[in-house]
């Protein structure tokens, strides 16, 4: 069996990886108002759910690079699928045999945050690692797997509620948990190399010591927080600018949006053949901050929508790009520096959404300004692929 597989299906199943971290962090957040009922919970004690999935997965981050590399890929990857099939399949299972409803949903959460937070730190390396040609390409072909995961689960969901009922969400979180199972067996057969042989990478405090490191983690955050500001706050922009309902909203909000990020990924795959990534990161930077202005300052609804969804293709390109920029100008920074790169994507997107809240609230619950503020995150992006650009230069001035 090991001989059949080559390092195309290691791509494939890097694929399947991304689809679980999208079930992971876009599955729960469909059933809050369903928790709140059939569980008796507070709106705070549901909210919490999603703090503590992405808080987990921030710890994940952090320990995954100090051991990743002493336990291995495979390994690792494998426990990822195992701990994300074990969290999805404990929604149906825990909240009914725990001593509360709402312990055993968080143990489920937790369970799959680990594996989540593993296979973020993960794949990226995992598929840079493969001696295939066009790393650029595959690495934003890779990560628009995210963004179709999330349409799909969105879709899924939303039709099998319809068709099932939503008292039957049981079903479909075990339905779910066979993705990751699926991928276990899947990791455990195709090829798997190392970006750096163990003890060959750069340390942590080495990378902490490097200028262009700490450029690389400004670009990271600034990514995923102009990613996820727009976001999160999709659905609920939607329904207050065009005053629709919730479904419409969904679909016109962060359907949208992740539909165009996606479609941004697979061209930006294309389109690095040709133009330089730093070329693609400034474009989309621009782009970006206009997106922002264009949403937040539009006096019709329709063209702030158009905002909502031009961000999506904006920011497309700015997760993967940075990690294929941090490949190529620092080639033995290893596992550690991806992993602190996704913890560095994981700040940004958790904070991204909490300032254009905290904003939207200050300035009397107006999220339009809310979303203005936030044009500070890809600004500030692209103020970092100036940076990079100039710290380039001259540690190939002093390779000379």
């Amino acid at each position: 069996m090991k001989k059949q597989l080559n390092y195309n299906h290691t791509i494939y199943a890097s694929y399947i990886g991304y689809v679980t971290q999208a079930i992971v962090n876009n599955f729960v957040p469909l059933l809050m108002l369903t928790f709140q009922d059939t569980f008796g919970l507070t709106l705070d004690r549901v909210a919490l759910l999603v703090t503590v999935n992405f808080g987990v997965q921030l710890v994940v981050d952090m320990l995954s690079a100090r051991y990743v590399d002493r336990l291995g890929y495979r390994r690792c990857i494998m426990a990822a699928h195992i701990f994300a099939a074990a969290g999805l399949a404990g929604l149906a299972v825990f909240p009914y045999v725990f001593p509360g409803a709402y312990a055993g949903i968080l143990t489920a959460v937790i369970l799959y945050a680990v594996g989540g937070g593993l296979i973020e730190v993960l794949i990226s390396p995992i598929v840079e690692a493969c001696p295939t040609e066009k790393k650029e390409a595959a690495m934003s072909l890779l990560h628009s797997f995210y963004c179709w995961g999330h349409v799909f689960v969105v879709l899924a969901s939303t039709a099998f509620f319809y068709l099932a009922g939503i008292e039957n969400w049981r079903i479909l979180a075990v339905l779910w948990a066979a993705v990751p199972l699926f991928n276990f067996f899947f990791f455990r057969k195709v090829p798997i190399q190392v970006l750096v042989e163990e003890g060959t990478g750069m340390s942590i405090r080495g990378l902490l010591r490097e200028k262009m490191f700490w450029i690389l983690f400004l670009l990271m955050v600034c990514a995923g927080a102009s990613e996820q500001a727009m976001s999160q706050w999709a659905s609920a922009f939607a329904e207050s600018a065009l005053k629709v309902t919730k479904t419409v909203g969904d679909l016109a909000g962060p359907c949208m949006f992740a539909v165009l990020m996606g479609t941004a990924r697979v061209v930006s795959a294309r389109l690095s053949e040709k133009i330089s990534m730093v070329k693609l990161m400034a474009f989309s930077g621009v782009l970006c901050a206009a997106s922002y202005l264009l949403a937040s300052l539009a006096g019709n609804p329709v063209l702030g929508l158009l905002g909502c969804g031009l961000c999506g293709l904006s920011v497309g390109v700015l997760w993967p790009g940075t990690f294929s920029m941090s490949a190529r100008a620092m080639p033995h920074g290893g596992t550690a520096m991806f992993a602190l790169l996704a913890l560095a994507g994981d700040v940004g997107c958790s904070g991204g959404p909490t300032f254009v809240g905290l904003v939207s609230q200050a300035l009397g619950e107006d999220l339009k300004k809310g979303i203005l503020a936030a044009v500070i995150f890809p600004v500030l992006l692209l103020a970092g692929v100036f940076l990079y650009v100039l710290e380039h230069k001259r540690v190939d001035q002093n390779a000379k």
